[in-house]
């Protein structure tokens, strides 16, 4: 149990009376258990304070909050329909990942990794990412179609790119076994930070696990090291048992709202019994498909027309499963207005790795000429 600090002093008057310090302790403790939930050792706390809602995530401890009342704030940039739809025309036009194009305008695997130099499943389509921010950077488109609703993303649609996504990632890993991490991710529309209308999605390959997938593993470690059991099933199990926020799942995928979000809408996907984006066998791949085809077509019921999926995967090479075991989680973002391309996506939102286009030294160039004028 972590307790919130408070000053307590020695000798202190409640209610009228003195009572000593441990009275004092258990006063505080009683009223923050209010806000509580406990569940063995995994612990769901937050707290109340002018409706505001201050959540702990149960495994890192970072905080997010709560108000439903700012949904209803006012919001000027509204979006317009008419907008939307010159923004797929136009955009259309010069698509670069189109069926008439992408053949030209998109760059070939050396032979290594794959022999037709694209990797093709289905209408998914994969290849390196022009530009890049991983030393291992593929893209994948999903459709020939230029634009969809989120409730015309089919399960086969999404396992195909699945498949052809591990192909890459299992190529990828036999020619340089430095490159262990697999990150598959999604962004939709600008506001997610896709910068192409086309739906398509960035696979990468890391030396390194992210700050958000290290800082995960290392406390799955040592929660297992603690209490000898597995804190994402312990998860599960606690969250079926409330039945708040458990939506649907089984002992090989579960689906859940997360306690403490990072992003609106956040629905977090557990993979049980694996640790590894390739450890996703046939049934895996095919429930989270049906899974994650069904909560956006939740999404765009709810008027949600952009988002960011993210999975956080354990090494290729390793099986960690009985610690950790591996997550995707889907946020929406705001709603397309075709002003500009957010510059803030999974990576940043998921994790925790700030990707940039601007050198400082660069800036420093642009900047220092009008600090040093003489001039007001």
């Amino acid at each position: 149990m972590i307790l919130a600090k408070a000053r307590v002093t020695n000798r202190q008057i409640v209610k009228s009376r003195e009572i000593d310090i441990d009275q004092a302790l258990v006063a505080v403790y009683s009223e923050l258990k209010r806000h509580m939930v406990m569940s063995g050792t995994i612990e769901f706390r937050k707290h109340i304070r002018e409706q505001i809602e201050y959540r702990f995530d149960p495994l890192t401890n970072a905080q997010v909050r709560i108000n439903p009342a700012r949904a209803r704030r006012i919001k000027q940039a509204a979006a317009s329909v008419n907008e939307l739809d010159q923004l797929i025309k136009e955009s259309r036009r010069t698509c670069p990942f189109c069926p008439e194009r992408v053949e030209k305008d998109t760059p070939c695997f050396p032979k290594d990794i794959s022999e037709e130099g694209r990797i093709r499943v289905g209408e998914s389509l994969i290849f390196p990412n022009l530009n890049p921010f991983g030393e291992c950077h593929a893209v994948g488109i999903l459709s020939k179609e230029h634009y969809l609703n989120l409730d015309q993303f089919s399960p086969e649609m999404i396992e195909n790119n699945l498949l052809a996504a591990s192909h890459y990632i299992l190529s990828t890993h036999a020619q340089n076994s430095e490159a262990r991490y697999p990150v598959y991710m999604w962004n939709y529309m600008p506001p997610s930070a896709g910068s192409i209308i086309h739906p398509h999605v960035q696979i990468l390959l890391e030396r390194e696990p992210a700050p958000q997938l290290s800082k995960l593993i290392e406390r799955s470690l040592d929660y297992y090291e603690k209490e000898g059991r597995n804190y994402w099933a312990d998860l599960v199990e606690e969250e079926k048992r409330l039945g708040e926020r458990f939506i649907i799942g089984d002992n090989i995928l579960s689906v859940i709202a997360s306690f403490a979000p990072c992003g609106f809408n956040e629905v977090c996907f557990i993979f049980g019994g694996i640790s590894s984006l390739t450890q996703l066998d046939e049934r895996r791949m095919e429930t989270f498909s049906i899974y994650l085809s069904k909560v956006l077509q939740a999404y765009r019921n709810m008027g949600v027309g952009s988002f960011n999926l993210a999975t956080l995967s354990g090494a290729v090479d390793q099986n960690q499963a009985q610690f950790y075991w591996m997550s995707a989680k889907l946020i929406s973002r705001p709603y397309p207005r075709g002003i500009y391309t957010n510059d803030s996506g999974p990576m940043e939102r998921m994790q925790g790795v700030w990707v940039v286009d601007t050198l400082p030294e660069e800036l420093t160039k642009q900047i220092k000429p009008a600090l040093d004028s003489k001039s007001p």
